[in-house]
Parts: C-alpha cells; sequence; structure tokens
C-alpha cells in the first residue's frame, strides 16, 4: 500500500472522487485515500467512498455558529489522518483564511473555468453568455484569495452552438476527471517539471 495520504473533501455526486478511486485502483494514482469528509449528509459522494471501503465522515456546517467554528472541527478530523495532501472535489464551502493558511501547499481544488476567467459561480453560464469558444476547468492550489492559487492543469473543451448550459458541464465533467487524477500523481512524483507551469489537456469532444 502506498504511503501517500490522501483525504478528499466534496459536498455531493462524488464524480470526480470515483475518477480518483478509479485511478488508485489501477494504479495510475499510487497514494491511498484515506478518508473522505462532507458537509452534507445522504450525498451519493458519501456512498462512492462506502462502497470503496473508505472511511467517511458527515461534519454538517448548518450545526456551527460560525464557518471559522465548522473549518476549525474540519481541521482537526484532517489533522487526526495525517495526510499528504486535501483534495476538494466538489466541496462547496468557501474555507476560511486561518484553515487555508494551515493547509497551504497541501491543498488543491478544481474550478470548472479556465482560471482566470470566471472565478465563483455559474461558470457555465458566464461562459455561453459571452460566447467563448473554449471552456473548461482549471486543477490550482488553494490560497486564501477565491480560486487564484497556482494553476496546475487546465483541461479545455469546445463550446458548440447548440450548448446549453447542461451539455457544457456535462463536457467540462468529463474533462474534470482526466486532469484531476493527473495532477494529484504529478503532486505524488513531485514532478517539478509538470508543476513549474500549468499544463493543458484538451477535449475535442
Amino acid at each position: 500500500m502506498s504511503h501517500f495520504r490522501i483525504v478528499v473533501l466534496l459536498s455531493g455526486k462524488g464524480s470526480n472522487l470515483q475518477a480518483i478511486i478509479d485511478q488508485v485502483s489501477v494504479g495510475d494514482i499510487k497514494a491511498e485515500i484515506i478518508a473522505v469528509i462532507s458537509n452534507r449528509p445522504d450525498v451519493m459522494g458519501l456512498q462512492r467512498a462506502e462502497k470503496a471501503g473508505i472511511p467517511n465522515h458527515v461534519l454538517e456546517h448548518t450545526h456551527f455558529a460560525s464557518r471559522e467554528a465548522f473549518d476549525q472541527s474540519l481541521a482537526q478530523i484532517i489533522d487526526s489522518y495525517e495526510p499528504d495532501l486535501i483534495v476538494l472535489a466538489g466541496f462547496m464551502r468557501i474555507l476560511s483564511d486561518v484553515f487555508v493558511e494551515k493547509f497551504q501547499g497541501k491543498l488543491i481544488n478544481i474550478h470548472p473555468s479556465l482560471l482566470p476567467k470566471y472565478k465563483g459561480l455559474h461558470t457555465h453560464k458566464q461562459a455561453l453568455e459571452n460566447r467563448d469558444n473554449e471552456h473548461g476547468a482549471t486543477v490550482h492550489f488553494v490560497i486564501p484569495e477565491l480560486d487564484t492559487g497556482k494553476n496546475i492543469i487546465q483541461g479545455i473543451v469546445p463550446v458548440k452552438a447548440d450548448d446549453t448550459e447542461e451539455s457544457l458541464a456535462k463536457r467540462v465533467h468529463k474533462v474534470e476527471h482526466i486532469i484531476y487524477p493527473k495532477a494529484i500523481q504529478w503532486i505524488i512524483e513531485a514532478d517539478t517539471k509538470q508543476l513549474s507551469k500549468p499544463s493543458t489537456f484538451y477535449l475535442d469532444k
């Protein structure tokens, strides 16, 4: 079993978690997912973790008086696992500066746009409204400023004339499932060549 330890944070379906689980299982990601933590109960991401035999936790943010109190409890759970990398996989929370600074350098996220374009929400809508030819997703290190940490890899997809938000989102999800495992394995390998400048991957479907 690999000694590289990953904790995944999520809030929903966990499709990126599944992509990572699949790549771990075939040995393309040489690591162990040691825990999955969700801020929402009864989500599919937790079922995926359960099926894969991964310890999982629910920490409901609605049970906490403040963002800081939630983040403090979250950090305690993470610390108990002593992970090498914390992967945000559809974790729909803005993390406090204190939390981010504590884990900075081993905290990564995937965002559904070609950053620095379209930080925050409703990225597919913005890409369509601006009649972009290309859209996609970015894996990046997390820093206190939202969606501004160093980019690791971007997955680029075409925007088609008949695209809706839903059809474009599906294409972006497909490329996410390719680039997130790639970025994680580069970090595990400490691949300085790959990590020194952002890479791009084109999905032309």
